[in-house]
């Protein structure tokens, strides 16, 4: 049976007149929420809407141009506060449909191509209410319901686990670094000298990445640089910044092209051992590393690609560019404030502290096997994934 959203939920409009809620949330584009970081200092917090535990909350801007709808229901908190902008409802009645099998509903690209088609012909491509109300959805009996999100449930309980196991595992890999290459607890000198980086052991120096003698290319700029419809679902990967899933490279939704069209592209084939950075926008200096089974394969122009060899093998190099002093670097060698760029001249100057040799073999000897057991928790992630992926694809044949 097919039933309208309109039929199943209610809109919520609660005002946190006596302001006594605080914690002010949003919904991003990936349909979950995030902290504000608006400044909220003199704003008059009563006439935002609270949400409470279950309640879902639905941005409607710009629905064709992001291909999306930002819509999630909150489990984090008992309740918050959003922006009088975002449209908040709730299930009716739960015995008629599970707010769990409602947000699975909304996590389907299908959900998502279907409000993009609707809102072409609105303001900036957004969709009233209205029109998001009158969208439709198969509704089974409540008991085969509780199967399919208890069938979910298993799948997305094991991710997280995964998840908290592999930040256990990049922080413990932090503190070994910030042991050994900040704190120098473990360096067999006793003096120091300055730096550009501070001090440092007398034994120890700075070097730009670009004097490191490492490989490095960033993706191709040239006229062959692939066109839109030259995209396909098989070939050759075509690797970009939103296929990072932490420090793997997803394959759920990677671009391919042709093997010729491959090898008109010059810069910018993958090696192994790779590390890869983001070069554009708000998520410059995110890395990740390259699988086997991606060797060879293409990175778009947004990313740059470097190995060290065995001379810096990637858990030193990776640590380098993404602990606090590396993070400040990157920053230092960003350009432009409306599109903020790092390009592969300026990540050249990038500077990081090089310990002796003995140090950074002795450093890799105990935190390889836990980047390497990080790395095989991404895949089986990835793999879960796509699990979920076709959980939810079915969805409209249950």
């Amino acid at each position: 049976m097919y039933k309208t959203i309109e039929e199943l939920v209610t809109r919520v409009d609660e005002r946190n007149n006596d302001g006594i809620v605080s914690e002010l949330i949003g919904v991003s584009i990936d349909k979950c929420f995030i902290k504000s970081v608006a400044n909220t200092n003199g704003t008059d917090l009563s006439k935002y809407k609270i949400i409470r535990k279950n309640d879902f909350a639905v941005s409607l801007m710009q629905v064709s141009r992001d291909g999306k709808i930002p819509v999630a229901r909150l489990e984090e908190y008992e309740e918050a506060i959003m922006s009088p902008a975002y449209p908040i409802f709730r299930v009716k009645d739960n015995n008629i449909i599970l707010p769990e099998y409602l947000e699975m509903w909304f996590k389907r690209p299908e959900f998502d191509r279907e409000a993009a088609f609707i809102a072409v012909g609105g303001v900036r491509g957004s969709m009233p209410w209205e029109e998001f109300a009158k969208m439709k959805l198969p509704v089974p009996p409540i008991e085969k319901q509780r199967k399919i999100v208890n069938a979910y449930k298993i799948v997305t309980d094991r991710i997280a686990l995964k998840q908290k196991i592999n930040d256990n595992l990049a922080n413990q890999i932090s503190a070994i670094y910030d042991d050994y290459f900040v704190q120098y607890k473990c360096s067999t000198v006793t003096s120091y000298i300055d730096s550009p980086l501070g001090k440092i052991p007398s034994n120890y120096k700075v070097l730009t990445i670009g004097e490191l003698g490492c490989d490095i290319s960033d993706g191709n700029y040239s006229s062959k640089y692939p066109k839109a419809d030259e995209f396909q679902t098989v070939g050759i990967p075509f690797i970009r910044g939103v296929d990072f899933i932490g420090t793997n490279i997803s394959k759920r939704n990677l671009l391919y092209i042709t093997p010729e069209k491959h090898n008109e592209l010059l810069k910018g084939h993958t090696k192994e051992n790779d590390i890869l950075i983001t070069t554009r926008g708000v998520g410059i200096g995110k890395i990740a590393f390259v699988p086997s089974d991606m060797i060879d394969v293409n990175i778009n122009s947004q990313l740059i690609r470097i190995n060290g060899g065995n001379t810096y093998p990637r858990v030193f190099l990776s640590q380098s560019l993404i602990s606090n002093r590396g993070k400040n670097e990157i920053q230092a060698n960003v350009t432009g404030s409306a599109q903020p760029q790092l390009p592969v001249g300026n990540f050249k100057n990038i500077k990081i502290v090089i310990p002796p040799e003995s140090q950074i073999l002795d450093f890799c000897r105990i935190c390889n096997p836990l980047l390497n057991a990080q790395l095989e928790n991404y895949q089986e992630i990835d793999v879960l994934q796509k699990l979920l992926d076709v959980l939810l694809t079915k969805l409209s044949s249950r």
